[in-house]
């Protein structure tokens, strides 16, 4: 039987059109030949609006373009039919035959189905999440991850190289105030008293660092260090870099154990939040190798002996002429008293990704970070890259809602809800899929009823619940004594019902949904395009009898059923879900 893989259906109906073109006007055979799949099924599986987009180059009604593009469009055992439709619609149905094929192509591909040999496979990094580790991961790192990770995925799918990154910020002055942090609450757990600083981070996750310090140290760690609380009017900053200091005085050696402690103590706490959520990375990339292998150094060099750097107070501090690349005002790199600022080091982490000969770079950022876009391309632009290479996508906040109560706080961060806690209360699926539910840079209210609750409410338990009445067919099929192995070679034809064609029609899309998916660094299209699959199916489930009488029938519809459990379970590993088999 004659099929296409629904991309190479668009692809040859693209072709057959462009034919047509330019059999009927060949001064504007070069137009854009889009196709569109149109919401209802009397409109056809493709639409395309080429006839309106040429009507005033050509000085004709569009109807009549469309006529006439109709005449010279090429016989293909692809397209059924093709018709015009409003004001110079052309609507294309595509053969019967094509759609229930589609059955046998799935279940033969299995995992396969929907992935795809990239025309021009690229070499892609997606760097994401990479949250200070300076304390446990909160929501809005959960819904980066969540995102980051389906978008490597889907680019994985498409047929591309796909390095997952975690950048970690273990240089500057954040981990000082951590490391501070964590030895004033040893010292505290020891009976010394201290003024603990109102910027010192704060939380239990410091409090069991510290006992975790003084368990593995002891007393070795133990200074007499007197703090104060605060002067009124002091500079809280200064205040506190002071006292860090002092700290690193007063310890001497033993600084570089506790900074070392309480870093490797809050990445091992990342690392298994984020492997606990089913993310898992190529790569973990520490900041401060850039400075200890000099490669800050050599990029602010490299900047300067291009021209992109000057001394704006004559103090010794060193700018980057970032408005000549867009940005709303220059930017320090090195401060007056010789230390590279954190952008700095994000300037030379992007030249050693470029170095490593990636073709694309993903970032993924907070919404907050939109303002930084600017500078970090020009860097990389004033470093002779080209910055067309660095997409960055923008993930807003998830907000928190129970029922219709906004959720303030967490039990163990102090003012925030942290990823584990959300994940012990709703699980892995529900917290991935929610996360994804909505495009990246729309805010998202995420509620924690609904996450949990089993009702077709539900979206995740709505399309598990699919795959699961699928599981469950197939064993009451198979305890009835059927092969469920030889309905790969099931004959679909009998698959004529409307329900049925309509389920085939959508199966045939998945491939289509994943590329572009892919392409628009969107993982949303999949959960949209899996709560209609299971919609459908569950429509379908409910107005048919699956196991009849009629072997050919019988078996026909097996097989459309185990077509849409490989589809569902295929995008829902695209969104890291589980596809159980019993719910």
């Amino acid at each position: 039987m004659l099929f296409f893989m629904a991309t190479d259906a668009k692809a040859a109906i693209t072709d057959l059109l462009i034919t047509a073109l330019k059999a009927t006007a060949p001064d504007a055979a070069g137009a854009t030949i889009t196709l569109e799949r149109p919401k209802q099924a009397q409109h056809g599986d493709f639409s395309c609006n080429v006839a309106m987009q040429l009507a005033k180059a050509l000085r004709a009604k569009p109807r009549d373009i469309a006529q006439q593009l109709l005449a010279n469009l090429p016989a293909s055992p692809l397209v059924d039919k093709a018709e015009i439709a409003g004001a110079g619609f052309i609507n294309l149905f595509l053969n019967r035959g094509h759609k229930q094929s589609v059955v046998n192509q799935i279940l033969t591909s299995g995992a396969r189905y929907g992935t795809s040999a990239a025309a021009e496979r690229k070499k892609i990094q997606v760097e994401f999440v990479s949250a200070n580790p300076t304390g446990p991961l909160h929501v809005g790192h959960g819904r980066g991850a969540a995102y980051g990770a389906c978008v490597a995925n889907v680019l994985a799918a498409a047929g591309h190289e796909v390095s997952r990154e975690f950048y970690i910020n273990d240089a500057g002055r954040q981990m000082d105030i951590l490391a501070v942090s964590v030895w004033l609450r040893y010292l505290e757990a020891r009976g010394v008293a201290v003024a603990f600083p109102a910027d010192g981070y704060r939380g239990d996750y410091v409090r069991d660092i510290a006992r975790a310090l003084d368990t593995q140290h002891g007393a070795q760690l133990q200074r007499d260090f007197a703090t104060t609380a605060p002067v009124e009017g002091e500079d809280a900053d200064a205040a506190l870099d002071a006292l860090i200091e002092r700290a690193k005085t007063k310890l001497g050696d033993g600084w570089r154990a506790l900074h070392r402690f309480a870093l490797d103590a809050m990445l091992a706490d990342q690392r298994d939040d984020l492997g606990g959520f089913g993310v898992q990375y190529d790569r973990w990339f520490s900041e401060q190798s850039l400075h200890d292998g000099g490669e800050v150094a050599r990029a602010m060099d490299k900047l300067q002996s291009n021209g992109h750097l000057y001394d704006k107070e004559n103090d010794g501090a060193l700018w980057f002429r970032s408005t000549a690349f867009g940005d709303e005002k220059d930017r320090v790199v090195r401060r007056s008293n010789g230390q590279f600022t954190y952008f700095a080091s994000d300037i030379a982490y992007h030249l050693n990704k470029i170095e490593r000969g990636y073709d694309q770079l993903i970032d993924v950022w907070g919404a907050d970070h939109h303002g930084y876009i600017a500078r970090v391309k020009g860097a990389m632009q004033a470093l002779g890259a080209n910055p067309d290479k660095l997409t960055v996508t923008l993930v807003q906040f998830a907000v928190l809602y129970r029922g219709k109560e906004k959720v303030a706080m967490g039990k163990r961060s102090g003012d925030f809800v942290t990823l584990r806690e959300l994940r012990e209360e709703v699980g892995n699926d529900a917290t991935r899929f929610f996360y994804v539910l909505r495009k990246s840079d729309q805010h998202l209210d995420f509620d924690l009823e609904l996450a949990k609750s089993r009702t077709n409410e539900n979206p995740v338990y709505y399309i598990q619940y699919a795959h699961a009445r699928v599981c469950s067919v197939y064993a009451q099929f198979a305890q009835a004594g059927g092969d469920t192995a030889a309905l790969v070679n099931a004959d679909p034809s009998p698959l004529t019902a409307e329900a049925e064609l309509e389920l085939l029609q959508k199966l045939t899309e998945y491939p289509e949904i994943v590329a572009n998916a892919a392409r628009e660094l969107s993982p949303h299209l999949i959960a949209f395009y899996l709560k209609d699959v299971a919609g459908l199916f569950h429509s379908y489930y409910n107005s048919t009898r699956f196991l009849s009488d009629n072997t050919a029938e019988r078996d026909a519809r097996l097989a459309l059923a185990g077509a849409v459990r490989q589809v569902l379970a295929n995008g829902l590993a695209l969104l890291g879900v589980a596809a159980p088999e019993k719910m």
